[in-house]
Parts: C-alpha cells; structure tokens; sequence
C-alpha cells in the first residue's frame, strides 16, 4: 500500500524548493541576466511607488513611476546602459511650492515642461538615461551618452552636480600614474521667458576640463575649469560649436581671451584630505570673477563672485561598525552662475547646473547612517538661509535673471537682502535593501520642515512609505 504521507512530503519540499529558488532570485540577482566569453548584459525594472502627504491635511503627496534598465559590455570593452522612466507625481508641500517658483512646470532634478495630468493638479513626465563606453586599455575610457555628472566628495557640488535634467555629453577619462583627467563636451539648453509649450528650445554648449592629482595616499587636489557659450552670437548670429575649444590639454580661460568672446567661464579647485584611513577632510572653491581692488575695500561688489564649501565624513565613526557621519558647509555669493547672456548662465533647462538653491545663500547639512545586514537608518538636518528673489528686485539669487538687471551695485551680503529666508529640514528615514543588484528596497520616513521669513512663516510635517529601486537622484532638500 502506498504511503500517501511520503507523496505529500516529497511534493511540499519540491514545491518549498521551487518557492525558495524564487525568493532567492528575487532577494539576490538580476531580473534577467545573461553571461558568456564575450557578451554581457542585465535587465532590471525601475521605479519609484511613493505615498505620503503631511499629518494636518487630508490631500496626499504620491508618484508613481515606471521603467526599467539595461546594462551590459562586450568583451569588456564596450560597455552600455540605458534606462526609461514613466512618472506621474503629486506634491502637495513645499515641493510644489518651488516648482511653481521656478515655473515652465519643473520638477527639480528630472524634468521641465512637464504636463498636466488628469486635471488634479498632478504632473506627467519622462525621462531617460544612457550612454555607451569604449575602454581600450587601463588608461583611456571614451563615453558617449545622455545623463549627468557629479564633481567632489560632498553631498552638494558647488562646481558641476547632479542637480539638473540629464544632457548629452561626450566624455573623455585618463587615468594614468597619480592623476585622473576628465574632458568633456556637452549641451544644455536655456528657456525663452515666458516658456513657449511645444516649441524648441535654443541650446547652448560646454566643455570642462578636470585634473585630479592624487598627491600621496592622504591627499588629493584638483583643478577645474568650464567655459558655457550660447549657439547664437550677442547679436543674435548663429555661433554654433567652438572648435577652439576642442582641444582636450589646454586652458580655457586664454582662448576664450585669445577669440574675444563673452563667454561664462567658472574655475575652481577641489581637495580631499585623508586621516586615519576613514576620517576625510574635503572642500572646494569655485569662482567666475572678481577684482582684486573690490575685494579689498570688502564693499559687497556684486561681481565679487565666489563659492566654497567645507566637509567632514568618517566611517564606522565612534568605533561602531556601519556608523557613518557626514557634514558640510556650503556657501555662494550673490549673482554666482548667473551672466548676462540668457544662453550662458551656469544652468541647464531652468535648474541650476550646481547647487538646487542656485546663489546668494549659505546652508549646513549633515548625515547620520547606520547600516545593519540590509536595514539602513538615515537622519539628517539641513540648515539653510538664502535670500530669495521677487518681482522687480534681483539681489542675485535666481540664476536665471541678467546679472545687468541687479538691484544693488554694492552692499550685497549674501542671504541679506532680498526677503531672507530661513530653512530648518530634519528627516529620519528607515528603508530595507530588498535587492543590491537593483537597489530595490522598501523605505518609510517622517521630515520636519520649517521656513520663516518676513513674507510668513511656514511649517510642514510629512511622511512617507515607498517601494523603489532608487537609480537616479532627486534633490528634494532646498
């Protein structure tokens, strides 16, 4: 007689195998991955399924965003990556408060000229990503692609951050004895005023220049310098690409003199210092210009223009394991990244190319992370005062607006004039690493956000749950 108490035992381990492979699939490797000699490549979804709002309204806060990504190389030489995301979002708090001051319906770090949707008072919008990579030998990497870029060790980048709409660039990357140097060549593009929906918009061009110089094992300095030039002239002629600017080990700042043209040109440098293995010390310093004898008299020039920032981080900080602490101080003169030509302030599709706030302000931001196995915590505050821009007045802080337009000659003491605004943002987040091989994870989190100014006071309590896989970067902390 057969014994029906094995056939069930034999068919819940199949069925706990199966179950299991699953689960490990899931918790553990690509969606869809190939591999062999020659060719690689890996397929993951993406998205963000966020749901929150504040705990004294009953209207609620939520995106939903959808995509996927690819990956891969050939005989690991060329390598690819492309990804696509579907978004609609509704931000019912401060959020939506700076999208409609920046106008043109732009999400920061995402998109502009997005479309109403469905009449609620939501967004819908795309974007996407990508590039393609050939990489000879150990030394040269040439990139090809449609993204973003990111200078510095900090959270924020005063030089060229991760803050604006992707672009297409060409990049160059030399690695070779002590010393990292990146070329690249990219296009932006400014808006007219007002924004003309479906119509074009004019673009404008970028070459940067970056030399990293690691000096000793403790040490790193680095160089900068970009040069923005609209496609059209002053007088309205087409300009086009600058080929005197494709020359990959020059300086830029002498042919830009050298050719006579008004061009926006920023240098800077950057450092890193190293204690201890895991105490770093970094900072940059950024400029557009300056006179020397203005800067003497310590009068408020408004040409006088400058940025610097100043951090700390260490990990396993305390003797603790997985403790990290991070903290920084950034700081932007009034009518920094701004120009006189619409096509050559240092932006990108209304958003600032470096910090979310654009200039005329000084912030604090600091980071507490503890990671357990696949449990993370994050606590952060940021501190932030910066002098905002209204109708008729430009005390520098709008990039956007012709530095010629300028309210004060002198006396512009950054975060003064204008109506000063001061932000405290405090956020605890909790989230759970589902996948590392997509960063999917499950996160939930509460903020605390007051600004106060002479216009009112404002003070928002929020919250959020969301399922993610948290493959691109928006700034929300401004």
């Amino acid at each position: 007689m057969r014994d029906v108490s094995k056939i069930v035992s034999i068919d819940t381990l199949f069925e706990k195998q199966v179950a299991n492979r699953h689960l490990n699939h899931v918790l553990h490797n690509h969606v869809f991955e190939y591999r062999s000699e020659n060719f690689n490549f890996t397929v993951n979804p993406a998205g963000n399924f966020e749901w929150g709002g504040q705990f004294n309204d009953t209207t609620n806060s939520w995106v939903n965003a959808r995509g996927f990504h690819i990956a891969g190389d050939i005989t690991n030489t060329v390598f690819f990556a492309t990804s696509f995301y579907e978004i609609q979002s509704l931000f019912n708090d401060y959020r939506q408060d700076r999208i409609d001051e920046i106008g043109g319906n732009t999400v920061p770090g995402q998109i502009s000229g997005a479309k109403p949707f469905r009449d609620m008072g939501a967004l819908d919008y795309g974007f996407a990503e990508s590039y393609i990579s050939y990489t000879p030998s150990d030394i040269f990497d040439f990139q090809l692609g449609h993204g973003k870029l990111f200078l510095g060790d900090g959270y924020r980048s005063l030089l060229w951050s991760d803050n604006a709409k992707a672009f297409p660039y060409f990049k160059i990357t030399t690695d070779i004895w002590n010393i990292k140097y990146v070329n690249m060549w990219s296009q932006q593009m400014y808006f007219h005023d007002p924004v003309v929906p479906n119509e074009r918009n004019p673009i404008k061009w970028n070459v940067m220049h970056y030399l990293d110089w690691s000096v000793t094992e403790w040490l790193n300095l680095g160089l900068f310098e970009t040069i923005i030039w609209g496609n059209e002239d002053t007088l309205g002629n087409y300009r086009g690409f600058e080929f005197h600017y494709l020359n990959p080990v020059i300086f830029l700042r002498p042919v830009e003199f050298h050719i006579g043209s008004p061009d926006n040109v920023t240098i800077g440098v950057t450092g890193k210092l190293t204690l201890f293995k895991n105490h770093i010390f970094y900072g940059q310093v950024g400029i557009t210009e300056f006179k020397l004898e203005e800067m003497r008299a310590r009068n408020q020039w408004w040409g006088n223009k400058y940025v610097y920032q100043l951090g700390y981080k260490t990990f396993n900080a305390a003797g603790i394991k997985n403790l990290d602490f991070q903290t920084e101080y950034n700081y932007v003169r009034p009518f920094m990244y701004s120009h006189f030509m619409p096509s050559q302030q240092y932006g990108h599709a209304l958003q600032p190319l470096a910090h979310p706030r654009g200039a005329n302000f000084y912030e604090s931001v600091s980071f507490l992370r503890y990671r357990y196995k696949r449990l993370s915590f994050e606590g952060k505050v940021q501190y932030l005062v910066f002098g905002q821009d209204t109708a008729g007045v430009n005390y520098g802080n709008d990039i956007f607006k012709l530095y010629q337009t300028r309210t004060l000659e002198h006396g512009n003491i950054t975060a003064k004039y204008a109506v000063s605004n001061t932000v405290w943002y405090k956020d605890l987040m909790i989230s759970y690493l589902i996948n590392p091989k997509n960063n999917m994870n499950l996160a939930a989190g509460i903020s605390h956000r007051s600004q106060s100014s002479i216009l009112g006071d404002k003070n928002q309590f929020m919250y959020f749950i969301a399922f993610r896989t948290s493959l691109y970067n928006a700034y929300y902390d401004f």
